[in-house]
């Protein structure tokens, strides 16, 4: 019988989609848990996968179709040797879903939430500190199946991802999920106990030495072309002009000496080496404001037309570039981990960012973000607002400058901070008395450890 594939909803909030990229094509013979197609929505591009097994006999909705409404027939699925339908059979309207059961009050109004800078708990948690659950996998009607059958593996995708990055066969793992399905907690377990190794691949022959391509031009000189806006880059520019247009920013910028925060990373890493952990200066920075967070809650905030929220956990967005826009990932309550965890946590979520692999609870929420450009030798610069956050710290490089200690002229690794507030929820002084706080972490680092 054939069966409708439909866009899948991706988030609590979407409503419709972009169908970037199709991986099958009519005719193609798909098994539960292959990638199928790949959505992108106003937060990130995803796989989508399919759960049944079938032929791909009709793709109704071409690759790069853009505005796709959620549960809208998108392909057809016959079984081999059916005849294919002309169109889709009449899709029935969903049933409205249930209201999930909050535990407490929610601690703010949802909003169209996104991944950028320019976005924050809005859509996320319903209470502060509590991180919502992911939308339900995107599924095609099942058959039911094991872990393993007739050399087919079923795994969820995030168990794929960590078993492929760990180097472990998953025909050696026993699935504990629906119908033997392989998941996040069986992969782990067979990691820790070792058993499920994959054999070593036979050494590659080297690559030949590409020969260096003549430079060219990116189009010819004189042409002006038009680049569509990307659904990502939509809601930057939407966000952003949100956050300018309705919150009084105010800045307040200092300068941080960070020698000794140089020195104290250097010995950080010195030990780490071994465990193969490398601390960042960014990494340090996050520490740092985390613990000028939890002494000041009245910055970790967010404005409402009746409450001022202060969150009960310190959760930082960090801005990543990405070649779709910003994104921001969230370490969360940052200030009860160290900085090495840290650091391998930030550099597992950057690298997903850039891949578009985040889940929905790690770019959704956070209430402080850092923006750091000292990368780019950046020396300062006024980062906008990431609403409904009050907050936002941008970073520059660290460079050393002639300043004045006990009278005389001395050379100082210096880096330049500057806090943008939400006046509604940030007075100046309150500003002023985090940024004195941080100094004292980021000047001092040992004291982050009392």
């Amino acid at each position: 019988m054939a069966i409708n594939i439909l866009m899948p909803a991706l988030s609590p909030t979407m409503t419709e989609g972009k169908l970037a990229k199709w991986h099958v094509k009519e005719g193609d013979k798909v098994t539960s848990g292959q990638v199928i197609c790949e959505i992108e929505t106003d937060k990130a591009t995803m796989e989508v996968e399919a759960v049944d097994e079938g032929v791909i006999g009709r793709l109704l909705v071409p690759e790069g179709t853009e505005a796709v409404k959620v549960n809208a027939p998108i392909a057809i699925l016959v079984e081999e040797g059916e005849a294919v339908p002309a169109a889709a059979a009449p899709v029935a309207a969903a049933a409205p879903q249930p209201a999930p059961a909050a535990a407490a009050k929610p601690a703010a109004p949802s909003s169209s939430p996104s991944p950028l800078v320019g976005e924050g708990r809005g859509g996320g948690s319903p209470t502060p500190g509590i991180a919502s659950g992911a939308p339900p996998t995107p599924t095609l009607p099942h058959k039911g199946g094991g872990g393993h059958d007739g050399g087919r593996i079923f795994a969820s995708p995030l168990a794929k991802r960590i078993a492929a990055d760990a180097g472990l066969d998953l025909a050696r793992v026993n699935g504990s999920g629906p119908h033997g399905r392989i998941v996040k907690a069986d992969v782990e377990s067979a990691q820790k106990a070792g058993t499920a190794k994959a054999a070593p691949a036979a050494a590659a022959a080297p690559a030949p030495t590409p020969t260096p391509a003549a430079p060219q031009l990116v189009f010819p000189a004189g042409e002006t072309r038009k680049v569509p806006h990307t659904s990502i880059r939509k809601v930057i520019a939407r966000r952003m002009t949100e956050s300018k247009q309705t919150i009084p920013h105010i800045y307040l910028t200092v300068d941080y000496e960070i020698d000794a925060l140089l020195a104290a990373r250097q010995a950080i890493n010195a030990v780490g080496e071994k465990s193969k952990i490398k601390v960042s200066v960014n990494d340090m920075v996050i520490k740092a404001c985390a613990q000028a967070l939890r002494d000041h809650p009245d910055v970790n905030a967010s404005w409402t037309e009746t409450d001022m929220i202060l969150y009960g956990t310190v959760d930082i967005s960090v801005a990543v570039a990405t070649d779709r826009g910003l994104i921001t990932p969230i370490v969360r309550s940052a200030d009860l981990k160290g900085v090495g965890r840290i650091a391998t946590e930030m550099k597992d979520l950057a690298a997903r960012a850039r891949e578009g692999k985040l889940k929905l609870d790690e770019f959704q929420g956070g209430g402080f973000t850092i923006s750091n450009m000292g990368m780019y030798g950046i020396k300062d610069f006024a980062a906008v607002i990431n609403p409904p956050q009050a907050a936002i710290l941008a970073v520059g490089a660290g460079e050393p400058r002639v300043v004045v200690r006990d009278g005389q002229m001395v050379i100082r690794t210096i880096m330049s901070c500057t806090l943008a507030a939400d006046h509604r929820v940030v007075d100046g002084a309150v500003g002023a008395e985090f940024l004195r706080t941080l100094r004292g972490y980021i000047e001092q680092p040992a004291a982050m450890l009392l």
